[in-house]
């Protein structure tokens, strides 16, 4: 929470990579591409797949780009407060209040105002694609409004966990934006932003690793794919001393050659 919400190396983070993702957009509009960037799509090969920027009846659909919410553009401070604070774990019924009444408490994530604003000049749909609940999708716009990050209709250019049976997971819900618009870009905090094949909870933190920073994937980042810091909660952290470090990264002093499990 020191490093997401206080440290000048986390705004620093977060604006460059703002920066980068809006001269990308900005780029790749004015390229008139024919396909999206490639994205988690339910039934999709390998669980990604692109789609195409022309519409049945033959027009091209409207350039947008997706973001997750919290922690992305948003930060939710009150909440994050209210934890470091008090030392009280995760909980839905505080979250769910949160949802409804925490607009006022929340601040933009530090470039995201300014790179909201350059795609929506360039002609961008900006659409959130979020686990925040249905049921609380006021409060979620009273928060993107509060926090000078424009408007969202609820169904239009706001999706939430509840729009349809999938869940928590987002496939179901890009592959609706992607009906309607040419996807230019991807915004989150969590490997799940992307696709929902990156969460498998059933690969290791070092095969989920390896599946984001290499082969295709891995050319994405930075490429249609933005990724925006956050240690403080989500798959990211998951993982045990020897889940993270592999045997032949483990050093002690005083012994060059560990065996492997010391």
């Amino acid at each position: 929470m020191r490093w997401l919400f206080g440290s000048g190396e986390a705004a620093a983070a977060s604006i460059q990579s703002w920066r980068s993702l809006a001269d990308f957009v900005v780029a790749r509009a004015a390229a008139a591409p024919e396909r999206s960037v490639p994205m988690g799509l339910p039934e999709a090969t390998g669980g990604i797949a692109d789609t195409s920027c022309m519409a049945a009846d033959g027009s091209t659909k409207p350039y947008a780009a997706v973001f997750d919410v919290d922690e992305t553009v948003l930060l939710n401070l009150g909440y994050e407060y209210w934890q470091a604070a008090t030392g009280e774990p995760w909980n839905a019924e505080a979250w769910a209040e949160w949802e409804r009444d925490g607009a006022m408490h929340t601040a933009p994530v530090p470039g995201a105002v300014t790179g909201l604003r350059r795609l929506r000049e360039a002609g961008v749909t900006v659409v959130f694609n979020t686990n925040r609940e249905t049921a609380n999708a006021a409060g979620t716009i009273d928060a993107l409004t509060a926090s000078g990050l424009g408007d969202a209709v609820h169904g239009e250019t706001l999706f939430l966990k509840g729009d349809d049976a999938m869940g928590s997971a987002k496939d179901g819900r890009r592959a609706t934006i992607a009906a309607k618009y040419c996807v230019l870009a991807l915004g989150g905090d969590n490997l799940g932003d992307f696709a929902d094949v990156l969460n498998d909870r059933g690969r290791t933190v070092r095969e989920r690793r390896d599946l984001a920073a290499r082969g295709t994937l891995a050319a994405l980042w930075g490429n249609g794919w933005f990724v925006l810091p956050n240690p403080v909660y989500g798959a990211s952290i998951r993982g045990s001393v020897d889940e993270v470090f592999p045997p032949d990264a483990r050093w002690v002093p005083g012994r060059s050659n560990p065996t492997e499990g010391e």
